[in-house]
């Protein structure tokens, strides 16, 4: 049987730390949540490997890929964040402790379903899931966005989602490379620069047609 505490501080140091997240406060953060219980049943043993875990067509990160977005966005405890792209919730859950409020949103019905009963197992009252896509945010506007997939452009609908000051960080596909780009709106508007390379699946997978940019 795998020792999960033991894992997921394997995992902070041999996978974050070692692949230059240095943020104390993300290091204790997904030192805390526990990865094995977003990942499909069968997948428990290795939810601590330094790969994607797939849950159908959509899926979850590997931990130093989250954790570098995460750097590169700056999350404050008294920032609105919104990830998008959720799946089973635990990049929402790893926010929902860096932020004053988390909103993962997923368009896949049932993995909304896993991702809000995981948030309640974890009794994080500041994190909650919206089924769908952008549209059924309504007028809400966040101080971080963090898009879970890589992209061909970030849609202007996802940068209109930004407060003055917000941070909108994404993979943005150049051919087989994908680069992390931060996103940051002021009054004059929004400013872009590239960060560096990394590799996740496309946010909208072939055949999901329940992404709507």
């Amino acid at each position: 049987m795998v020792d999960f505490e033991r894992a997921r501080a394997h995992m902070v140091e041999s996978q974050l730390r070692a692949g230059g997240v240095t943020d104390a406060s993300i290091l204790a953060r997904m030192r805390a949540v526990p990865r094995e219980e977003f990942v499909a049943a069968g997948r428990r043993d290795v939810a601590y490997v330094d790969d994607i875990q797939w849950l159908g067509r959509r899926f979850m990160a590997a931990p130093a890929t989250l954790g570098k977005l995460l750097m590169l966005a700056e999350i404050k405890p008294g920032d609105s964040v919104l990830d998008i792209g959720a799946a089973t919730g635990y990049s929402t859950a790893v926010m929902a402790g860096l932020a004053a409020t988390a909103t993962g949103l997923e368009p896949d019905a049932t993995l909304a379903a896993a991702a809000a009963a995981n948030l309640a197992t974890l009794h994080l009252g500041n994190a909650q899931i919206v089924v769908g896509d952008i549209d059924r945010l309504g007028n809400a506007r966040f101080d971080v966005v963090v898009v879970q997939g890589a992209l061909d452009s970030v849609p202007d609908a996802f940068l209109a989602l930004l407060n003055e000051g917000g941070r909108l960080v994404a993979l943005v596909r150049n051919g087989a490379v994908s680069v992390a780009h931060l996103y940051v709106r002021s009054a004059r508007g929004v400013t872009a620069r590239a960060e560096f390379n990394a590799f996740l699946p496309p946010l909208a997978q072939p055949k999901d047609e329940e992404f709507v940019f």
